[in-house]
């Protein structure tokens, strides 16, 4: 950001104006130049009063003002009207100045401005002890370039010319080109390069507005740490946090404590513990009670992982996002949990894997991986890879429809399962309905169950309930009226319905303060 870059050259030296430790005793001597009209002694209190046009030399500094006290014996010199010091191309100028040659401090008063080639300070009222090489406003306080656009304003201000260090504090306000900088409290360190600044802060420039309530940067090396309600405002992206690191060179930034990010470009909202992003490795993720929410035209999409890697092209676009441990899937329609999570913001494609488990309306979809394809939120299929099953609640849990094999596609419409494709292995539990009508009523009675085994199978459904049935070779098959179902024949096996894991809330799907 460039913050102060050439303070130095500001720092009006003023320790030229005044009496420093090594100066002879000469310099200590009040000389006249030509041009000063009159001089009045007064013997008792031996004050000289220099009276009109006056000009003189102190201490190796030229002087002009409309007229002048010197105490020579306790080397003070109070200095009226349109005063003017000049030395090595530096101006100061002042309405009333007080010197006190003995202790080396200065006090200035009215349209206080000192100027060298480059920059000009302006204040009401200045001090400047010379021992310690400090100067201070006290009645804002105005230091300008005169080369460029740049400024820094502040109620007061102290600052070191020898050693390079200054303080600013009440309403400081920094500008240079398009960065703005305003903050309550401000200290620079020249020497480091490092600012530090207490208080509402606010750094913006065309791209960025930082906001935090203390922090420090590096001017040199583009870096800083931003501590206390920090939000940092881009174009299409807001992070908030307690904490973040920035730097430029390379592009780093690691957000902690509450992170909540705001993507309007890939319509995402992350919240997190610690948000990391690498610019330069192309890395990105979030992590501890990690929650991605992606918007989509119908439908949110909540995923929630120990950890989430997002996944950029060179524009910033969020190509696909990765989930490591404790995977919880939430939306209107669809909800998930697995050990393993890959999102393919693309196509809309979901994987699951590490024990995944999909529950849509009343069916609970198992597998070693699952492979969703949606659109908008919308379930098209899922392809469901080693030791697929469906499982279908009916009768508010008294029966389940179950379809299991080596392999099964699962087709949705309206995100509702409408068929199963099973190959290898195909294995179905059914309980077949048989529907009475009358003028008023639909009656619906289980028949029983119908168990069958084939290599193939397809199956079609409606709520749940089967339609019909596709054999793709002789199945083996029997059927049990409702009184005589045997035990042994109502599960498939490593039936589990699992409903208790199904997520809920998406918000609630891990624990939050």
């Amino acid at each position: 950001m460039g913050i102060f870059h050439k303070i130095s050259l500001y720092a009006f030296i003023l320790s030229a104006f005044f009496l420093k430790e090594d100066l002879s005793a000469q310099s200590n001597v009040l000389e006249l130049l030509p041009g000063t009209e009159k001089v009045i002694f007064d013997q008792k209190t031996g004050q000289h009063r220099l009276i009109g046009t006056v000009n003189f030399t102190y201490q190796g500094n030229t002087m002009y003002c409309d007229s002048a006290h010197y105490y020579e014996k306790r080397k003070i010199v109070h200095a009226y009207g349109n005063v003017h010091i000049t030395k090595n191309e530096i101006n100061l100028y002042c309405d009333s100045l007080l010197y006190f040659g003995a202790t080396k401090f200065a006090k200035l008063w009215g349209h206080v401005r000192i100027r060298d080639k480059e920059y000009k300070l302006a204040t009401d009222s200045l001090d400047y002890d010379a021992k310690s090489g400090r100067a201070t406003f006290k009645n804002f306080g105005r230091i300008e370039s005169i080369v460029s656009n740049e400024f820094i304003t502040s109620k007061y201000g102290y600052f070191y010319p020898n050693i390079g260090s200054f303080f600013f504090s009440g309403k400081v306000k920094y500008q240079k080109e398009d960065l703005l900088m305003t903050t309550d409290t401000l200290q620079f360190a020249y020497e480091k390069q490092l600012t530090q600044f207490f208080g509402p802060t606010e750094i913006s420039n065309d791209s960025v507005t930082i906001q935090c309530e203390r922090g420090w940067y590096h001017v040199k090396k583009e870096e800083g740490n931003l501590f206390q309600h920090v939000k940092i405002i881009q174009k299409d992206k807001v992070v908030s946090c307690d904490t973040a690191y920035y730097a430029s060179k390379p592009p780093l930034f690691t957000a902690r404590g509450k992170v909540q990010v705001e993507d309007k470009q890939n319509k995402q909202y992350l919240i997190s513990d610690v948000f990391y992003s690498n610019k330069s490795s192309g890395k990105t993720y979030i992590t501890g009670r990690a929650i991605a929410v992606q918007r989509t035209e119908k439908d949110s999409i909540y995923l929630h992982a120990d950890t989430l890697t997002i996944l950029e092209d060179s524009t910033g676009q969020t190509i696909a996002m990765k989930g490591n441990k404790h995977i919880k899937i939430f939306s209107s329609t669809l909800q998930a949990i697995a050990d393993s999570a890959y999102y393919d913001n693309i196509n809309g494609q979901l994987t699951l894997a590490k024990s995944p488990l999909i529950w849509s309306k009343n069916a609970q979809l198992m597998g070693d991986t699952i492979i969703v394809f949606m659109k908008d939120s919308v379930i098209n299929k899922a392809l469901i890879i080693g030791k697929a099953s469906a499982i279908m609640e009916l009768d508010s849990g008294l029966f389940y429809n179950q379809l299991a094999g080596r392999k099964m596609i699962a087709w949705f419409e309206k995100n509702e399962l409408q068929r199963a494709d099973m190959n290898g292995n195909a294995w179905t539990i059914l309980y077949p309905i048989d529907e009475i009508k009358t003028d008023s009523t639909l009656t619906k009675k289980r028949l029983g169950l119908n168990r069958l085994y084939a290599s193939d199978l397809r199956v079609y459904l409606d709520s749940g309930e089967v339609r019909s049935i596709t054999y793709f070779d002789k199945p083996d098959g029997i059927f049990y009226p409702m009184n005589q179902i045997k035990e042994e024949e109502k599960f498939i096996v490593g039936f589990e319905w699992l409903v208790a894991k199904r997520p809920k809330n998406p918000y609630k799907m891990v624990e939050m303060d």
